[in-house]
């Protein structure tokens, strides 16, 4: 047995390092579903109550881990002059624009509002005037946060054009203007409302998140057992023809 680690220790190194990187990724991604798992349970348990107003969650504190996607309820007055859109893609497939809008709130701090979807051809203001709300509405949504980096391979966002690819508070207050304004840190993304005209289309939140780190445990677990199998055999041919 000596003489058999002598004669491979190089090969069973190899091997044995593979073996604990693999397995070593392989308890990852299990970590990770446990994770992801409990992150859904909440998020979906979150959604579920009835939205509480908005200056009671600031009264809790900004929390994303425990405040994004809750039910959230305020009232104010859009300015449509300080539009933004997101680029999307809307209920029936086509990619779009979500339009986000500045809210004065009574107590003078602004909220962005994600006021929902419009295809391309809608982006102008003109063609869906009957959906530019004026005076005091109420609004209902979910509670977001916004990044506060770019995500890896997004495009830059053309601030010229007002047209966003990652949603950014800083980017949003500069297009819109606001920079004299109390913004608040987080995005209201509004739920189903009727709005002359029909655009935009709310409740565009995405509350489907992909879960593959089973799959990728598998990978994982299962590239380790090959490695085993292919290092076992090839070490033991090696044996064979040992003189």
């Amino acid at each position: 047995m000596i003489d058999l680690f002598r004669r491979n220790w190089l090969a069973l190194a190899c091997i044995s390092s593979g073996l604990i990187v693999l397995c070593a990724l392989g308890t990852w991604q299990v970590k990770r579903l446990f994770w992801k798992e409990e992150l859904l349970a909440r998020i979906e348990k979150r959604i579920a109550n009835p939205p509480i107003p908005l200056t009671e969650a600031m009264g809790l504190g900004f929390d994303k881990t425990q405040q994004n996607y809750l039910p959230v309820k305020t009232i104010g007055e859009y300015d449509h002059s300080t539009e933004a859109f997101f680029f999307t893609t809307g209920p029936n497939g086509l990619p779009g624009w979500n339009v986000h809008t500045a809210l004065a709130m009574p107590d003078n701090k602004i909220v962005i509002v994600n006021r929902g979807f419009v295809p391309f051809d809608f982006k102008s203001p003109d063609k869906r005037s009957s959906g530019q709300l004026n005076g005091i509405q109420s609004v209902e949504g979910l509670l977001r946060f916004p990044l506060t980096e770019k995500p890896f391979g997004s495009l830059e966002n053309n601030l010229e054009k007002r047209e966003f690819y990652w949603r950014s508070i800083a980017d949003f207050v500069e297009v819109m203007q606001i920079q004299n304004k109390e913004v608040l840190p987080v995005i209201i993304d509004l739920g189903q409302t009727e709005v002359p005209g029909g655009l935009p289309i709310g409740a565009t939140s995405i509350l489907s998140f992909p879960n593959n780190h089973l799959q990728y445990a598998v990978t994982w677990f299962g590239l380790a057992l090959t490695l085993l199998g292919v290092g076992g055999y090839f070490v033991y041919t090696r044996e064979r023809t040992h003189p």
